[in-house]
């Protein structure tokens, strides 16, 4: 049967997202993409572009908000759009500010705000029931001190609206974490603080249609993006046992995030921590969009699932008030390892496991994905390319400046 297309504006600062660009024309969509004027000559699906508009950052990196504003309001003058799409964390409040400003579906300010402001999240997730670990709001200097005296150190000072582990801080004790606060200065109320809690860390893929979960894998990191990027580690990470104990509660405790934060159609990346102390299971943070560092690569190769493609499809059929069916879901192991390296086009050859079915592409980066029945032999690997791309590839840069799969 005949569709009618729709009109489908991909918004991102960003590079990336691809697939969903064209997995939505393949839907039968129009499709536009809005994105930097720095980004034109990146290699875009083209062929899945209907049109593209561009936007000049400042220094900073930003679009200036009334040219965005007053732009769009132009197009829109000969082009309705039925659905706007935020393909990188970092876009995901402005296009819900767009999306209410034009009254376009989708979600909206507030609730986008419990995918993107880390405050937000926990506040939310704590008042559903959901575990986080111990936190505070950087607003009152009385509620910092109360916290200080009675929830025991090391903590972390985490930037509210920042992905990934960037911008974190571990404080030790009480007067280094003034120091810092006095640091931040006039910028404090863009952070929290949290008690920190060592641990195993796993973070869960999902889609979501109609309010419920109707897809994700678990997988657990390796090493810490924390330790990872302060640390100048290698990012790893791995698929674990489908319906091992880890794996039955932390999707029982996703599909409790997404209840609790309003989700209803959408690709997701959720983050917990198990905590050494006492062997519960704690929310950490969550996004409304597809993982990055190549996980959505990892998790398509062990699933059969493309994150990217579904999402689009999740979109389109809400849209056309259609079902949406998910396709047959493998239950393969994966696991990834990435780094960056001291070599510009790193060789790969000599890693020549028949594991291995995908190899990075990126200067400076070494990347492999490895897919196995075995999660055994997927961690062996693992540990041992760690060595060696360790030994032989491996550079590191501050956390500040770059962080490995970004």
């Amino acid at each position: 049967m005949a569709v009618t297309p729709l009109n489908v504006l991909c918004i991102s600062r960003f590079f990336k997202g691809g697939d969903f660009i064209k997995s939505a024309k393949a839907e039968g969509n129009q499709v536009f993409l809005l994105t930097s004027k720095k980004l034109e000559h990146d290699p875009w699906p083209w062929d899945s572009i209907d049109e593209t508009f561009y936007m000049v950052e400042d220094e900073h990196g930003y679009w200036n908000h009334d040219h965005l504003v007053g732009g769009l309001a132009h197009k829109m003058r000969n082009t309705k759009f039925d659905l706007f799409v935020a393909l990188d964390d970092f876009d995901v409040e402005h296009v819900a500010f767009l999306r209410e400003y034009f009254r376009i579906p989708g979600m909206g300010e507030s609730t986008a705000r419990y995918f993107r402001d880390k405050l937000a999240m926990r506040i939310k997730a704590e008042s559903e029931g959901v575990p986080v670990p111990k936190f505070t709001a950087l607003f009152n200097d009385s509620d910092i001190n109360h916290f200080a005296d009675h929830v025991p150190a090391p903590w972390l000072v985490k930037p509210r609206m920042q992905a990934s582990a960037a911008g974190i801080k571990k404080i030790h004790n009480k007067e280094q974490l003034w120091q810092h606060l006095n640091h931040l200065g006039g910028e404090r109320h863009e952070y929290l603080l949290e008690k920190f809690a060592p641990g195993a860390v796993y973070h869960v893929d999902s889609l979501t249609t109609e309010g419920k979960v109707v897809f994700s894998r678990v997988s657990q990191y390796i090493d810490t993006p924390f330790e990872v990027a302060h640390g100048g580690g290698i990012f790893r990470s791995h698929t674990i046992e489908m319906g091992s104990e880890e794996d039955i509660a932390l999707q029982e405790l996703n599909k409790e995030v997404m209840k609790a934060f309003g989700m209803q159609y959408s690709a997701s990346h959720s983050e917990f921590i198990k905590c050494i102390e006492d062997g519960k299971y704690y929310f950490l943070e969550t996004a409304s969009r597809v993982g990055g560092a190549n996980l959505a690569e990892m998790v398509e190769f062990a699933s059969g699932i493309n994150l990217w493609a579904e999402w689009a499809k999740i979109e389109t059929a809400a849209v056309r008030k259609q079902p949406y069916k998910l396709p047959k879901v493998k239950k393969d192991h994966a696991g990834i390892i990435v780094s960056l390296s001291r070599f510009e086009h790193p060789d790969t050859s000599s890693f020549e496991d028949k594991e291995i079915v995908w190899r990075m592409k990126k200067d400076h980066h070494i990347g492999l994905i490895l897919v196995s029945k075995n999660k055994d032999k997927n961690l062996q690997l693992l540990d041992k390319y760690a060595e060696r791309v360790k030994n032989e590839f491996h550079a590191s840069l501050p956390a500040k400046e770059k962080l490995v799969g970004e």
